[in-house]
């Protein structure tokens, strides 16, 4: 089953090397673009000519809307010049704003799918919803890869691969502006964390740099996008909004980008952006204001800085029809299409991980009695937090769509398991309603009372609350002090919001048994406000566990659903299970060798039961249709479709940022990207480290056979075949990868393998295809840092077909 690339195939290559490296670096220097401080069209430059200092400046920093539709960011245009406002929202997995939109899954899950042309439906779906919700510009999608494993925002990106990101960004671009709607790549560069990302300075070399993190920012430029969205963090000693190497030289000179550059949300340090290459100041003019006003009169800054960042703007206004009211009527919603195309993502990308004895699909006994457990299964995981939650038209709970599938008949029933919100407060002194105290408008409440406490345990006090978080203070120690540094602005899609919409925070502590004294302050300000507050102890957990266990034992089945929830502004502090969650499957499991763990989480995460369990289904956030799609997954209505898109370490210390500050978190404020070419997958090929599940891994519920492989020149690349059969009795998908060795010719470093390629493939039973995976020229190049070009890699190499990073089927 496998085939050798001939030896007159490897002179063909050779032989044709000029070429492909011409076609590999040719595309990329600064005199096949257009320079980008070139004059404008006649409308740009007629406009660029009436406009008053005041107007320009204007123009390059936001300001807060007169008519906010709850959007994150707004430009104010030029009324006597016809120039319009723009209204920017986030929108990674939908549009941000305080209106209805369609709750998409998280891109991660997207990205799972190894679908550009889905990705592509994704994005015209949020294109034509951003539009119909009076926005122009989308600040998504975002294409920072997945470098550690404990980034808060891993779930809004695609994959720890170049290629696969590259291909897949591209994509939604090209559907999101399809619809009229300005996208915004970003964080550009490097803002592959959280922690510190306000002032950590990313260290890379120039090769990684180029093949790995800016793969996926180029194929943006040359998908059109229309803007890029500077990031927090350094790169390499400067402020990334500021960074000339990266800003001019790489974008703009390399790549010819004609589009316009802004921060990230106040991550602009001073004037010296703006000749650096940064336009636009968001999301107000702390610099680009009265500021830059100054410096202009008094000649420190040459107007000409200003003109050229205000015609980058106006160009791509002009672009989109903005200028000339060309722009297409703003649509109304199609709420429908967008929970199709919803529902049709979190299909393809749920990811079944392990299926041990054929838990899955649920069929015959094991599908009318079902043991349901966690509160996730009531609690729609719709989104992660930051600005990637969205208002959803509806979420269904998993539990109701499970009930339906079952059909009548069925005993599905519920247990909670792990609690997140708490429960009733016991032993406090009269005097206050804990389970929902109203505060009125302008008053302030007080309690000073005594909680009794039975029994020596741990607490984890809930806090509920509708305005001003109110001051709780037990024993003479405040509970709910403000959160430093952005913990304040972003909280969690689901264990930060109750399920009537109150916000949560949380305190957990260690309690003698006795009188403690709990002192309350809560204010109404302006609207009111409403408070609960609860608790979670040892001794109400072991009640909620034992609970599941007695279910569990009872049912022919268990659907346990386990989550991890995430946000923007803050990492991982580690890779398990949040809370009580990794002891609950294992006592579930110990009763019932059929469960199956349904994760909703944003990233990958650690597994010490898995030997126990059934079958493990990565859902990741699944969206509004999370529920109907879980559901058939489970119950077999179609195939698992979605494969890893990043590896899977077996525990805290076998990934590539374990045991070294220096990659991750930093130390001293300096991060050292010290691994080079070697992230995800690659570490693991590397180090000869065994992962709990490689990159590309996800099971089907048929099986595949794949032969006769071969690999042939085509143009600037090759041409890589090989037939898949379905060998079961029923409908699948199997996602073909493509991995290509390195080049025995190049003095560079290379990885022992890298994706070259891939394709997913639905094939009924008994079908087979023959299928031909284009490997292109850049996959073949390596980035030669002392001639600042792509060279390409030649001689015999390695081409091997498998179904992830560690199951490979043929080798060429």
């Amino acid at each position: 089953m496998s085939d050798t690339v001939s030896r007159r195939a490897a002179l063909r290559l050779l032989a044709g090397a000029a070429t492909v490296a011409a076609a590999a670096t040719g595309d990329f220097t600064a005199s096949a673009r257009p320079r980008t401080d070139a004059p404008g069209s006649r409308r740009t430059e007629a406009l660029l000519g009436r406009l008053t200092l005041d107007e320009k400046i204007g123009l390059l920093h936001g300001s807060e809307d007169p008519h906010g539709l709850g959007q994150a960011g707004y430009l104010p245009g030029v009324p006597r010049l016809g120039i319009p406002p723009l209204r920017l929202a986030d929108g990674p997995a939908g549009v941000r704003v305080t209106a209805h939109a369609t709750a998409l899954p998280a891109p991660v899950m997207l990205a799972a799918t190894f679908d550009p042309a889905l990705a592509r439906e994704y994005g015209e779906v949020i294109g034509r919803e951003g539009r119909a919700l009076g926005q122009d510009v989308l600040l998504s999608p975002m294409v920072n890869l997945i470098r550690t494993p404990y980034a808060g925002r891993n779930f809004e990106t695609f994959s720890e691969d170049p290629l696969l990101s590259a291909d897949l960004v591209a994509e939604e671009i090209h559907g999101i502006q399809s619809q009229g709607l300005i996208a915004t790549v970003k964080h550009f560069a490097l803002n592959n964390q959280e922690k510190d990302r306000l002032t950590l300075d990313a260290r890379i070399a120039e090769q990684p740099l180029r093949e790995l993190e800016l793969r996926g920012f180029e194929a943006a430029v040359a998908a059109g996008v229309g803007a890029v969205m500077g990031a927090y963090n350094k790169v390499n000693g400067a402020f990334a909004c500021e960074n000339k190497p990266i800003l001019t030289d790489v974008l703009r000179t390399d790549w010819g980008f004609e589009g316009w550059v802004m921060t990230d949300w106040f991550a602009t340090h001073g004037l010296a952006a703006l000749a650096a290459g940064l336009d636009m100041e968001m999301p107000a003019g702390v610099h680009f204001a009265d500021t830059l006003k100054a410096a202009v009169l008094d000649g420190s800054v040459p107007e000409a800085l200003v003109d050229r960042a205000v015609r980058r703007i106006l160009s791509v206004m002009e672009r989109f029809g903005l200028l000339d009211g060309s722009a297409p009527a703003r649509p109304a919603r199609d709420a429908r299409r967008g929970a199709r195309t919803a529902l049709t993502v979190a299909r393809a990308g749920a990811t079944l991980l392990h299926n041990r004895h054929a838990t899955l699909p649920l069929a015959g006994a094991d599908a009318r009695h079902i043991a349901v457990i966690g509160p996730t299964a009531v609690i729609p995981f719709v989104s992660g937090g930051g600005s990637a939650h969205v208002v959803p038209d509806r979420a269904r709970r998993p539990l109701d769509a499970l009930r339906d599938r079952a059909g009548d008949g069925a005993r599905v029933c519920h247990t909670l398991g792990e609690d997140l919100y708490g429960k009733p407060l016991p032993g406090t002194s009269p005097g206050a309603d804990f389970e929902g105290q109203h505060v009125d408008p302008g008053a302030t409440w007080t309690y000073d009372g005594t909680l009794t406490v039975t029994e020596d345990d741990e607490w984890t006090f809930c806090i509920h609350y509708s305005g001003d978080r109110p001051k709780v203070v037990l024993d003479g120690t405040e509970l709910f002090p403000p959160a430093p540094g952005l913990g304040e602005l972003f909280g969690g899609g689901l264990v930060g919001t109750a399920p009537d919409g109150l916000a949560v925070r949380r305190a957990t502590l260690t309690l003698a048994a006795g009188a403690h004294r709990l002192v309350i302050t809560a204010k109404g300000r302006e609207a009111g406000q409403l408070f609960r507050l609860r608790r979670v102890t040892g001794a109400t957990r072991a009640a909620d566990v034992a609970a599941a266990v007695r279910a569990a034992r009872a049912a022919s089945s268990v659907v346990l659903f386990a989550y991890e929830d995430a946000t923007e502004g803050a990492d991982r502090t580690h890779l398990a299970l949040p809370g009580h969650q990794n002891e609950l499957i294992e006592a579930v499991a110990a009763v019932n060798s059929r469960t199956t763990v349904v994760l909703n989480t944003s990233s990958c995460t650690t597994m010490p039961w898995l030997g126990r369990v059934g079958a493990v289904l990565q859902m990741y956030y699944p969206g509004q249709e999370g529920a109907d799609a879980t559901a058939a997954v489970l119950f077999g209505e179609c195939d698992p479709g979605g494969r890893l898109t990043q590896t899977f370490p077996v525990s805290e210390d076998r990934h590539p940022m374990a045991g070294d500050p220096r990659r991750y978190p930093g130390v001293d404020g300096t991060e050292e990207y010290s691994e080079g070419l070697r992230p995800g997958y690659r570490w693991y090929d590397a180090e000869g480290v065994s992962p709990l599940f490689p990159f590309g891994h996800g099971l089907s519920y048929t099986t595949f056979a794949y032969r006769d492989l071969s690999v042939r020149p085509d143009g600037d690349g090759l041409a890589v075949a090989f037939t898949v059969r379905n060998t079961g009795h029923r409908a699948g998908v199997t996602v073909a990868q493509v991995y290509l060795g390195p080049s025995p010719d190049l003095g560079l470093d290379q990885v022992r393998r890298a994706l070259a390629g891939y394709r997913r493939l639905e094939l009924e039973p008994g079908h087979d295809r023959r299928v031909t995976v284009r490997v292109g020229a850049r996959s073949l190049s390596s980035w030669d840092p002392e001639r600042h070009a792509w060279v390409l890699g030649t001689g015999r190499r390695e081409v091997s077909v498998g179904v992830s990073a560690g199951e490979t089927l043929l080798v060429g």
